[in-house]
């Protein structure tokens, strides 16, 4: 059953029933999405999260039109995308979408042309591209001495923000990021990551990480979504999500090395919270659960 306009209006993006089949008239066609049906309010951070051929990747290119889906709908701002006189460059321009190794994508001849050029493509005035280029640079932590430099030139954590800032400069409203951290080292990781994180406070833009880290998405997310064979099988807060680890674990996923530890610790008799999904947390808990044994003994 569709949603109401009035209802639609109220979201940021609406999936509705929505299947995809790869090469649907040949012998080997393959259902890579099952019947979805997902809302994203605007300014939720939200994780999304599966094994490789769970379908997230692919949902994830449906939701700015890169890919039509088989049957369903997909609405933004109230309007379906794939009606024939909807804009699907304007689409993309506000639901913006970063796919892994983005850097791979980098080819101007230095930092700061290569982020002018998605606003340049929106024809925009000169002075309007510069200041969006420089403002999404600023975003993402790329500071100004790399403006001149090659982009080829840059560490993979640099690149990785450059390729971000080209996206954020056309201003979308919806940033998906497909695996933004892969390849990177820890340090690396977690400096995107945290500045991911600074970004969608500042600016409360609505995103979606994918990602196949579950401490990742249990450290910075608000929302998870999880996916299986082609399906979303739970969507909900992290807490309630990792509550079910022992049935994420049957889906090759598990859940952050925090549950299991304050498992172990609940199970050889420290009272602590195994709902927690943050190491911030996970320590507060321990803390205080070691303070109890203090004060009360064992």
């Amino acid at each position: 059953m569709k949603l109401p306009r009035q209802e639609r209006n109220k979201m940021a993006l609406t999936v509705e029933h929505v299947s995809y089949i790869y090469d649907p008239d040949a012998p080997l066609s393959h259902k890579a999405l099952d019947d979805i049906s997902l809302t994203i309010p605007e300014g939720q951070f939200i994780g999304v999260i599966g094994h490789t051929g769970s379908g997230k990747s692919t949902l994830m290119q449906h939701l700015n039109g890169l890919v039509k889906a088989t049957s369903g709908h997909i609405y933004y701002g109230g309007r379906d995308i794939d009606a024939r006189d909807y804009d699907k460059k304007e689409l993309r321009s506000k639901v913006g979408l970063v796919f892994q190794y983005p850097e791979h994508q980098l080819f101007e001849v230095d930092v700061f042309s290569d982020v002018c050029f998605g606003p340049k493509n929106l024809g925009l005035e000169r002075g309007e591209v510069e200041r969006r280029a420089r403002e999404a640079l600023a975003k993402v932590g790329v500071p100004e001495e790399l403006y001149d430099q090659s982009p080829f030139d840059l560490s993979g954590g640099q690149k990785r923000r450059v390729a971000i800032a080209g996206v954020l400069a056309m201003q979308p409203e919806i940033l998906i990021l497909d695996e933004p951290t892969a390849g990177l080292d820890p340090k690396g990781r977690r400096e995107i990551l945290d500045q991911i994180r600074q970004l969608q406070t500042q600016t409360h833009i609505t995103i979606l990480l994918v990602s196949h880290s579950m401490d990742d998405v249990a450290e910075y997310v608000d929302r998870i979504i999880v996916m299986n064979g082609g399906k979303i099988v739970y969507d909900d807060i992290p807490r309630k999500i990792f509550k079910c680890y022992r049935e994420l674990e049957k889906m090759g996923l598990g859940a952050p090395q925090v549950t299991y530890i304050l498992h172990t610790l609940k199970e050889n008799g420290l009272p602590v919270d195994t709902d927690i999904t943050t190491i911030q947390e996970a320590a507060d808990s321990i803390m205080q659960a070691l303070d109890s044994f203090r004060i009360t003994g064992p």
